[in-house]
């Protein structure tokens, strides 16, 4: 099955690069890679166009605000494969992450991943070529250890259990976990997604679009929701928070969509040139 892996960027080509040789290492082959930029920048589209030995492709659109949902539109409509695969700009994915999502994807679901947060030293030696994070992977109990004391770092995420192990079929596929959707690492099919008409651009430069508000669409289409935790492992890279708020209008407008089961939402997809 052909996947298309539909990375959200923004101005940061270092996390990109990042992200690209992590990609070099998957496991599982058959990928092309979706850079959506929310920009139009001649830096990026020289560094997209220097990459080798991977299939990538790119979308912009001008920078007018934080228009995320829109440039992640963009990505799926640029997309070939029959399986989406979407991480943001600054999550770096172990190199069994392809792999991971196939081997629990079905039609019916929507696979729900996490990620390990890491600390500013840690981000300091992947971006600095000091660190691979192929050998952050491979030796995450050496390399990752201190992480182990900070609870903000989610260390149990990066240990990474195979799907077709005896652990997981009998141990972790038939625990309770917790499954809601986080938008910098998340699967589906493509035809889920034109079903409810992709990511919902109206709620302009709030958080909503990319977790909340994806959520309950697409249960309310009728998709479960599936763990994908410990088997398509990412590591975040270290940064300041950026907040994007929610006016209280936003909330509003989920709340009566939510309520009236709206899941194919008014500015998405259908709003794009095909």
């Amino acid at each position: 099955m052909k996947v298309s892996i539909i990375i959200a960027v923004y101005k940061d080509i270092e996390s990109l690069d990042l992200i690209i040789r992590a990609l070099k290492k998957q496991t599982y082959k058959n990928f092309e890679v979706i850079v959506a930029e929310d920009n139009n920048s001649i830096e990026m589209e020289t560094y997209i166009k220097s990459v080798k030995d991977l299939d990538v492709k790119h979308t912009f659109q001008e920078d007018n605000g934080v228009r995320k949902s829109r440039s992640q539109n963009n990505g799926i409509l640029k997309a070939s494969g029959e399986y989406l695969i979407f991480l943001d700009g600054d999550i770096i994915p172990y190199s069994s992450f392809v792999q991971g999502h196939i081997d629990l994807a079905q039609k019916d679901r929507v696979l729900a991943g996490r990620r390990v947060n890491l600390n500013a030293k840690l981000t300091k030696k992947l971006r600095t070529k000091e660190l691979s994070s192929y050998i952050l992977e491979k030796f995450y109990f050496i390399f990752g250890f201190g992480l182990m004391f900070d609870k903000n770092a989610r260390f149990e995420q990066g240990v990474h259990i195979d799907a077709s192990s005896f652990i997981y079929k009998n141990i972790m596929a038939k625990r309770k976990r917790n499954t809601s959707l986080i938008g910098c690492n998340f699967s589906c099919y493509k035809e889920a997604m034109l079903a409810i008409n992709g990511f919902d651009e109206s709620y302009g430069e709030s958080s909503l679009p990319d977790d909340m508000d994806l959520d309950w669409r697409f249960r309310a289409f009728g998709l479960n929701l599936y763990s994908c935790k410990n088997v398509a492992n990412t590591f975040h890279l270290y940064h300041k928070k950026q907040d994007n708020p929610t006016s209280e209008e936003e909330w509003d407008k989920f709340k009566k969509n939510k309520k009236n089961k709206k899941y194919i939402c008014d500015e998405g997809l259908s709003q794009h040139c095909i």
